[in-house]
C-alpha cells in the first residue's frame, strides 16, 4: 500500500505541475488573486501537503502513515474542487481539475481502506525442550 499512496502523490503532483505550466502558457488566463509574498507563501504551505505526503507514504509507519493520507487526500480534494468555483475554468484547468480531484480522493479512500498489519508471530524458544510453563520451577 505504501507504494501505492506514494506513487499516486508523484501521479497528482505531475498533474499540478502541468496544470500549473498550461495555466502559465495561456495567454488568456488571469489571476484571480493579486500575488503578494503572503499569497505565494500560503500557496508553498498547500503544496507542502502533497510533497510532504509523498514522503510519508513511502516511509512512515501504517498509522501514521494511513491517517496523513486520509487528512491529505481529504484536504487536497476540497481545495481542488473549491478552486473550480474561484473563476470561470478552461476546459484544461477543468480536465485536469477532474483527474487531481480524483486522485486525491481515490488517495484518502485506499487510506481509510487500508487494514492494519498482522501482527508478527511470536518467536518460537531456540530449544523447545527447554521451554517451562510460566510458574513451573526448573529441574
Amino acid at each position: 500500500m505504501k507504494n501505492t499512496l506514494s506513487a499516486l502523490w508523484i501521479f497528482v503532483m505531475f498533474n499540478y505541475l502541468y496544470c500549473d505550466l498550461f495555466d502559465l502558457m495561456d495567454p488568456a488566463q488571469t489571476n484571480p488573486f493579486e500575488v503578494t509574498p503572503g499569497f505565494l507563501l500560503a500557496a508553498a504551505a498547500l503544496m507542502e501537503i502533497p510533497i510532504t505526503a509523498t514522503l510519508v507514504s513511502f516511509l512512515a509507519p501504517y498509522r501514521p502513515n494511513r491517517w496523513t493520507n486520509i487528512g491529505a487526500g481529504s484536504v487536497m480534494t476540497l481545495v481542488q474542487i473549491w478552486s473550480l468555483t474561484v473563476a470561470p475554468p478552461t476546459g484544461y484547468y477543468l480536465a485536469y481539475s477532474v483527474v487531481e480531484a480524483s486522485a486525491t480522493a481515490l488517495i484518502a479512500v485506499l487510506a481509510w481502506r487500508w487494514a492494519a498489519p498482522a501482527a508478527a508471530p511470536a518467536e518460537a524458544p531456540a530449544n523447545p525442550r527447554r521451554a517451562r510453563p510460566p510458574g513451573r520451577p526448573s529441574s
